[in-house]
């Protein structure tokens, strides 16, 4: 089992910043990638970034460019961030992070990210 923690959400203003985090704690050998998805009403669920065990990144096409995703591993836990810069009002949405480990995924409880214009 994988338990996935998140923070770091809240509102701010257009044009502002967030980080995200989410701490990775359990059974972490063996997990493949990382990453945060995010779900604004009405919407499905989509991939905002995501960071693979040897550290290459994917970027939805929306925030490429204003966001980056980076990782710190240490011993009992691994730690994902999303910095998010430039933020807009279509940024607004439930941000959940993902882990995938062997054949299952792990969710996160969603962090929600309000972005005012």
């Amino acid at each position: 089992q994988v338990q996935l923690m998140e923070s770091g959400g809240g509102l701010v203003q257009a044009g502002g910043s967030l980080r995200l985090s989410c701490a990775a704690s359990g059974s972490i050998d063996s997990i493949y990638t990382m990453g945060w998805y995010r779900q604004a009403p009405g919407k499905q669920r989509e991939l905002v970034a995501e960071i693979l065990s040897g550290g290459n990144t994917d970027y939805g096409d929306s925030v490429e460019g204003r966001f980056t995703i980076s990782k710190n591993s240490a011993t009992n836990t691994v730690t994902v961030y999303l910095q998010m810069n430039s933020l807009k009002p279509e940024d607004t949405a439930v941000y959940y992070c993902r882990a995938v480990r062997r054949k299952f995924y792990y969710w996160g409880q969603g962090t929600q990210v309000t972005v005012s214009s």
